[in-house]
């Protein structure tokens, strides 16, 4: 008996025909062979529902709905990317603001620029030539990302004044609901449902005031920077800063200039650097780029390699995260000079703001004009802890009150990075899993794109995203690309639902526990003056905790990671009720084969064309 015999004679005889009629279609063949297959392997993929070909061809694009949340610049980015990666994509993205930019939209205090080169801080596909200065100013980062997303025709996807309340999985339907209330009609709510779910709010995406005792009963002007009261003037008053992160940096040399005088909160101290990669000296007034600079980057070709060097330096840092390297030293000497030097006016700062943890535990942030202002006599530095607020006024832990006209709090936002709205599927709810206490209690992710028993869904920007040095829009956009691959598999191959397995993650998450055990993030002991543990982002502020703002490994590392799925990590279930893997191959057929016209033969090209390391492997050009 051949093998095949043996294998049906050990079938149940209502599954097999002694002998198929000679007028048995193709259709009535792979029937039995789908019942006898599901038979044999039981498990899992097994299905007594019987297959039939799909009448369509294989490259025929099944209808899919994306929605992605947010549009600051990972959502300009994935609605430039993604719809040239996936074509004829059902895209929407949901902004709550009335227009894009994100940060740079929502922030409009004085002073606010980006902290690393605006060459540097831009799309790597749509770069801009005429910055006005080289640390460019808020309003025109803003326009720029605007810009961006009118050039690649972002906008006819957004449904702009839209705040996603609640995103819950519907398992019988594999969709997504989202429930999105229309901020331009109070109170009118819509529920949406989508295939997949992408989010690119950011990660610091909720911002809040401090939650002090009496903050409520003060009688000044009191609010967050990150909702800046334009009417706001600081000319003539008394003011309090409260918080020394990016934005307090740069606020208190703007409220230095005008106020009567600032008593400045600062409970942790942080590394004042200069321009990441440069050891010169930054400076509040404005360093436009000259006629001639400007000149030049019109030059498509001398652009491109003034953006290399500029951008190839941010790859550089990536030793200075390691617990006692050279590097790490070398950056503690460095930075410590720098700041003693700019605090000259005032000597008695000097034992305050030197911080006790190496450098890279906190964000190190370019404060121009910062410490110079700190050492004005208009200026207190108070590092005593809050108590309380009172009517007029603001008590430490020392009993000693000090009033103020005004109050702003530079205070950041959620440092969790748990979404700010309900993400429910199989049970769990990730704006509450990922905090400390819940489900997970970190943000538990498989390379920082997904998470398991949460199906179809996605992160850009969010947890263990970004590989340390490099640039942002760089490790978004390969983010980006990583989740088009996998949509462009979803929709190609009749995948229903993709989630990475536990045992994935798990893998990952092991992987990422014994990388940060040798950095600066927790690899100190407190057992030396100089190594003490911080508390920062990126480790949820914890002083040790485990760290989840960023990727287990460099920016160029984390690129390598996903530039291509791994697809044996996920786990899937398939749109054909017989759940067969192969059901997308359709009627044997493709699309161009169909066009009288077409060109069947892309790959016939001139041999000086052909790059042997991509060639054959364009899914556009089948």
């Amino acid at each position: 008996m051949t093998e095949l015999g043996q294998r049906r004679a050990d079938v149940p005889p209502h599954l097999l025909h002694e002998k198929l009629p000679t007028a048995a279609t193709k259709t009535e063949a792979i029937v039995v062979e789908k019942e006898i297959n599901a038979h044999e392997t039981g498990g899992a993929n097994a299905s007594s529902t019987s297959f039939e070909l799909e009448d369509h061809p294989i490259d025929q694009p099944r209808d899919l709905k994306v929605a992605v949340i947010g549009a600051g610049l990972s959502g300009v980015l994935a609605g430039s990317l993604i719809p040239a990666k996936v074509p004829g994509l059902n895209l929407t993205i949901f902004e709550k603001n009335a227009d894009v930019g994100g940060t740079w939209y929502e922030n409009v205090y004085p002073g606010v620029k980006c902290d690393i080169p605006a060459n540097v801080y831009q799309s790597t596909f749509s770069p801009k030539t005429n910055w006005s200065e080289e640390f460019a100013p808020g309003g025109e980062i803003r326009d720029y990302w605007q810009s961006v997303a009118k050039k690649h025709n972002v906008y006819k996807h957004l449904k702009l004044k839209h705040k996603v309340q609640k995103a819950e999985w519907l398992p019988d339907s594999s969709k997504w609901k989202v429930t999105v209330e229309n901020l331009a009609q109070p109170g009118e709510i819509h529920e949406n449902e989508f295939d997949i779910l992408v989010t690119a709010i950011g990660r610091f995406n909720a911002w809040k005031l401090p939650e002090y005792d009496g903050i409520q009963d003060f009688k000044g002007e009191l609010f967050h920077s990150s909702h800046w009261d334009k009417n706001f003037s600081a000319a003539n008053k008394r003011v309090a800063l409260i918080g020394n992160g990016a934005s307090g940096l740069q606020l208190l040399p703007e409220l230095q200039r005008v106020a009567d005088h600032v008593d400045h909160y600062a409970r942790n101290t942080t590394w004042i650097v200069d321009a990441f990669a440069s050891a010169a000296v930054r400076t509040i007034e404005p360093k436009p780029f000259s006629a001639e600079q400007l000149k030049e980057f019109a030059d498509p070709e001398k652009y491109l390699e003034y953006r290399r060097k500029e951008e190839g330096r941010y790859y550089r840092r990536f030793a200075a995260i390691f617990k006692d390297t050279p590097e790490n030293k070398q950056l503690r000497e460095t930075w410590t000079a720098l700041m003693l030097k700019r605090v000259g006016d005032k000597p008695e700062l000097a034992d305050k703001i030197i911080p006790n943890f190496p450098p890279n535990c906190r964000r190190p942030t370019p404060g121009p004009g910062y410490l110079e202002a700190l050492a004005k006599e208009n200026v207190d530095y108070i590092q005593t802890p809050i108590q309380r607020f009172t009517e007029s006024g603001i008590v430490t832990k020392d009993g000693f009150e000090r009033k103020v006209d005004a109050v702003i709090c530079a205070t950041g936002a959620n440092i969790d990075l748990a979404p700010p709205f309900p993400v429910i599927a199989n049970g769990i709810d990730l704006s509450q899993a990922w905090k400390p206490g819940g489900h997970f209690g970190f943000p538990y992710t498989y390379l920082g794109v997904a998470t398991p028993q949460i199906p179809n869904a996605f992160w850009i920007g969010g947890p263990m995203s970004t590989g340390q040095s490099g640039t942002v829009p760089n490790n978004v956009e390969n983010q980006i690309t990583y989740i088009a691959k996998v949509i462009r598999k979803v929709r190609s191959q009749g995948i229903k639902t993709i989630v990475p397995s536990k045992a994935a993650a798990d893998d990952f998450i092991s992987y990422s526990d014994a990388f940060f055990e040798r950095t600066v993030w927790t690899a100190n002991d407190d057992s030396s003056e100089y190594n003490k543990n911080c508390r920062s982002w990126y480790n949820g502020g914890v002083p040790g905790g485990r760290p989840h703002g960023i990727f287990p490994g460099s920016a160029s590392h984390a690129n390598f990671v996903r530039r291509e799925p791994r697809w044996e990590d996920f786990e899937y279930t398939h749109v054909n009720p017989s759940g067969n893997r192969f059901a997308y191959f359709g009627n044997g057929w493709t699309s161009k084969e169909l066009q009288e016209d077409a060109d069947l033969t892309p790959y016939l090209r001139l041999p000086s064309e052909i790059d042997l390391r991509s060639y054959h492997e364009g899914w556009w050009d089948l």
